[in-house]
């Protein structure tokens, strides 16, 4: 049976091991959304995982949720994310960019004194995240038919923009209580048009984004992000399996590369279920060890496991799991600040002697 550190191929991609990072917000675009060349580095840096599936990105303005997220609706945004697709690629990474609407979950601070948008007129509980003083989310406004159509053009443009920006491929964010899981779940959905009511036409949204993806490049090289029973920002479905479960097949029948499911291990946890309705290749994660990551991918459940939280305190995290090395603990105080520490600083294992022999014969013969 394969494990953790054996080649997978994903879609249109031969990958070299199937530890895959985690979409991380972090934080470290510009205030007006702009990615880093401090981001350029951390993404490099963690080059060795299979796959890397970047933070979330959102793909119009409307669609921000966060202080200094950065974005891909704008020439600028693209342009920097080259330099980042760049150095990816010079460490023999694979990247792709999720792409992202957070809808509901956000404030009118983050969107020019605006409303957010969402399926239904339905308050979130809870506050914003990283505002200070507290405040508490507010009622967001229901879009009309046309404007959700011109949703699915903004993941359509976002996908073209990430292609133009050199990533691998596209995975869309359809979990956690963003703006796709609030269309798909009858908690936050209460629509009566094409877009509301039973469970194909909540999906719409979803697929039909998934399907502007595809055209852009092809379903090898576009994934899903989903969380059945995840109640994040709120979001809760009176039928979930029955809902996730049309949803997940669905994408299977459009053959995307894989689909990436919160699936933590436990009296719900979902995976043969997952895996049999969907028929392609299934990343889990949600709190994953080493040996619990090779557990479910021998058992067949699952084909790949995405860690989060390890790959910020790991940057070499392939090396330190086919090594037995120690791993450095995360520090969740820098998780969502502005600068290097936390980001950028973790240490890495030493290089052993091959490698550095490696290097420098890399070195000599770039200088012929």
């Amino acid at each position: 049976m394969p494990g953790l550190l054996d080649p997978i191929r994903v879609g249109d991609l031969e990958l070299p091991n199937r530890i895959f990072m985690s979409p991380l917000t972090r934080l470290r675009g510009t205030v007006d959304h702009v990615p880093t060349p401090l981001m350029m580095e951390y993404y490099r840096q963690r080059a060795g995982a299979g796959l890397i599936i970047s933070e979330g990105v959102p793909v119009d303005p409307m669609g921000v949720g966060y202080a200094q997220v950065p974005g891909i609706w704008s020439q600028a945004q693209v342009e920097a994310w080259k330099l980042i697709t760049q150095a990816v690629h010079e460490a023999g990474g694979r990247i792709f960019m999720q792409i992202w609407h957070v809808g509901r979950i956000s404030h009118p601070l983050f969107l020019g004194g605006k409303l957010p948008i969402a399926p239904s007129a339905v308050k979130p509980k809870g506050n914003v995240s990283h505002v200070r003083p507290l405040t508490e989310f507010v009622t967001p406004r229901a879009l009309e038919t046309a404007e959700v159509k011109e949703i699915v053009e903004q993941f359509r443009r976002g996908a073209q923009n990430a292609k133009a920006a050199g990533f691998d491929g596209v995975e869309l964010h359809g979990a956690n209580g963003y703006l796709l899981d609030q269309f798909l779940q009858d908690g936050t959905n209460q629509r009566t048009d094409e877009y509301g009511g039973s469970v194909e036409n909540r999906a719409r949204l979803m697929l039909e984004c998934a399907d502007a993806a595809v055209s852009v490049f092809g379903p090898g090289r576009v994934g899903m992000h989903l969380a059945p029973h995840s109640p994040s920002h709120d979001i809760h479905d009176l039928r979930p399996w029955e809902t996730f479960g049309y949803v997940i097949r669905e994408l299977g029948k459009r053959k995307l590369a894989f689909i990436c499911v919160r699936d933590p291990l436990g009296p719900e946890h979902l995976g043969r279920k997952i895996k049999d309705a969907f028929g392609g290749v299934v990343v889990t994660n949600e709190g994953y060890t080493r040996e619990t990551a090779e557990q479910v991918i021998e058992s067949g459940e699952a084909d790949a496991v995405a860690f989060g939280k390890l790959f910020i305190a790991n940057p070499d995290l392939p090396r330190r799991f086919a090594e037995g090395a120690e791993l450095n603990a995360p520090v969740p105080e820098t998780f969502y600040t502005h600068g290097p520490e936390g980001y950028v600083d973790y240490p890495e294992l030493p290089e052993s002697d091959g490698e550095s022999a490696q290097i420098a014969a890399a070195e000599s013969q770039a200088c012929v």
